[in-house]
């Protein structure tokens, strides 16, 4: 029996390890900074992983039991990561807990924010706010074919059920520019 529980929570470690995975893989997709205008820079990188974790935890949020357990194991392994990151660039033990804290307050002011303009239809202020925190300030007409890359995104994830999600993994489109985004298909 004790077996058992250990087996099931390794499985559950190694699903919420593949589901981080291929979130970060769409992150780090090259089209996202080349024709999107992610700054590829660590603050960037930070607002492209988030992004796509807030999408998948919006759809999380949309499903029934246990997709809940599933949107805090995922935030609990990206959190994690933040924090072995930090540790990696050299910020001491006293100065990581006040970054992931800092992090973790841009991280859900974000996923209001997104989440509020998805939910309202409201392109222009998710325009707004992809320019504000993603594009580093840009015009909100320049977060144009960006807003256009998460609507897409948002309705490619929209289709999945739990099961979808955990195993083929979140569908996120190419991040290729405005006129690919809307025809954003099944890709990875």
């Amino acid at each position: 029996m004790i077996a058992g529980l250990f087996r099931r929570a390794d499985r559950r470690r190694r699903t919420i390890q593949s589901l981080h995975r291929t979130i970060g893989e769409a992150a780090r997709r090259p089209g996202l900074y080349t024709a999107l205008g992610v700054p590829d820079t660590v603050e960037g990188r930070f607002e492209a992983l988030s992004l796509h974790v807030i999408l998948v935890l919006r759809r999380l949020g949309q499903l029934p039991p246990p997709a809940a357990d599933v949107a805090q194991d995922l935030v609990d392994s990206v959190f994690m990561q933040l924090d072995a990151s930090l540790r990696e660039l050299g910020i001491g033990d006293m100065g990581v807990p006040k970054r992931i804290k800092k992090l973790g307050a841009s991280f859900y002011a974000r996923a209001g924010a997104y989440g509020a303009a998805l939910d309202a239809g409201d392109r222009a202020g998710l325009a707004e706010t992809l320019a504000r925190n993603v594009l580093d300030g840009v015009e909100p007409e320049a977060a144009g074919p960006l807003a256009s890359y998460v609507e897409a995104a948002a309705a490619a994830l929209g289709g999945q059920d739990l099961d979808g999600l955990l195993g083929e993994g979140p569908r996120f489109p190419e991040p290729v520019g405005a006129a690919a985004t809307e025809n954003s298909g099944d890709h990875r």
